[in-house]
């Protein structure tokens, strides 16, 4: 059974930093994406950032230069660096996946504000 759990999130002021986590279990992961999507309130889920094991990066226009996703050494682990973060980066996250169908954890907030 494939899992995804998420941790990191929080309240951070305009101009901070969090880093999110993933940890995958049930598979092994090194041939698949895996990555972050948002959704805020009254929005449709939004790509953030995905990661292949073979370290090419896909972001959204919103987050280019701010955030940074990266995979750990062991390929079942997804982390996304986010930096000068803005009251609209407030949502919650979730971590993904794709072995077929889509997999998602279950969202961690982060919430943006002074």
């Amino acid at each position: 059974q494939v899992q995804l759990v998420e941790s990191g999130g929080g309240l951070v002021q305009p101009g901070g930093s969090l880093r999110l986590s993933c940890a995958g279990s049930g598979t092994i992961f090194s041939m698949y994406a895996m990555g972050w999507y948002r959704q805020a309130p009254g929005k449709q889920r939004e790509l953030v950032a995905t990661a292949t094991s073979g370290g090419r990066s896909d972001y959204a226009d919103s987050v280019k230069g701010r955030f940074t996703v990266s995979r750990g050494n062991a390929k079942n682990t997804v982390y996304l660096q986010m930096n000068s973060l803005k009251p609209q980066d407030t949502a919650v996250y979730y971590c993904w996946t794709r072995l077929g169908n889509d997999y998602w954890g279950q969202g961690t907030q982060v919430t943006v504000s002074s």
